[in-house]
């Protein structure tokens, strides 16, 4: 496909995913989201995310296969997680859940510098590599268990998770800095919901609020309730 055919099927998908915001904006509280992050959204090249070979249906409202057994997530909900955690231009941000790096490529665009942990090495390398090409220079990634965090980095402004463990994990609580928030989803596999994690600045307690019920795929590393 040619680069202006990808490109208006990146705008068919921000149209979309306003549509799908609007009709379930009762539950989730807004009906439309964030200019900036749609913006992202029409900007960041989903198909250089994604095997070559899912390349033509990059733009559709849904989940990729990646390989090892692990997925790219749908347009909507990454747009709706970004839109969720309200980075700012001078934001540190934690992900979890490199995969091959388009969440972090969305982030990227929006925040000053983003650490993101992968536990399966290939996707990292992969990750790291695509990031590249695509120019998002204040990306760091790194292989190991992002149910631990990244301490060296901590705290964080914004934490973001693309796998889902059955409790929050307390140690990616303990990382988010005071005024900051944390969107995961989190939960047993069949009734995962996504959640936002608020840090109060003033006394640091931690508030939550279930956003929309989802599937993703199980944090690996992290312990189970």
């Amino acid at each position: 496909m040619e680069k202006q055919e990808f490109a208006e099927l990146r705008q068919r998908m921000v149209m979309e995913i306003a549509s799908i915001t609007a009709m379930v904006g009762d539950r989730i509280g807004k009906y439309n989201l964030d200019p900036d992050v749609l913006a992202v959204m029409g900007t960041v090249a989903r198909h250089d995310f994604v095997p070559h070979e899912m390349q033509p249906y990059a733009y559709l409202d849904r989940p990729l296969p990646i390989g090892h057994d692990k997925t790219i997530s749908q347009p909507f909900i990454v747009a709706l997680m970004t839109d969720f955690l309200q980075v700012g231009s001078q934001d540190i941000v934690l992900e979890i859940g490199t995969g091959m790096g388009y969440q972090s490529a969305v982030l990227a665009a929006l925040a000053r510098k983003v650490y993101s942990i992968e536990i399966i090495e290939p996707l990292a390398v992969q990750a790291e590599q695509r990031l590249a090409r695509a120019g998002c220079a204040n990306v760091e990634v790194k292989i190991g268990n992002g149910s631990n965090g990244w301490p060296e980095h901590a705290p964080f402004d914004r934490i973001i998770a693309t796998a889902a463990p059955e409790l929050i994990p307390p140690s990616l609580m303990h990382q988010l800095k005071p005024g900051g928030r944390m969107v995961i989803p989190a939960g047993l596999p069949d009734s995962q919901q996504l959640i936002l994690v608020e840090k109060n600045a003033a006394s640091g307690k931690l508030a939550t609020k279930e956003i929309l019920p989802v599937r993703f795929s199980l944090l690996e590393g992290a312990a189970s309730g």
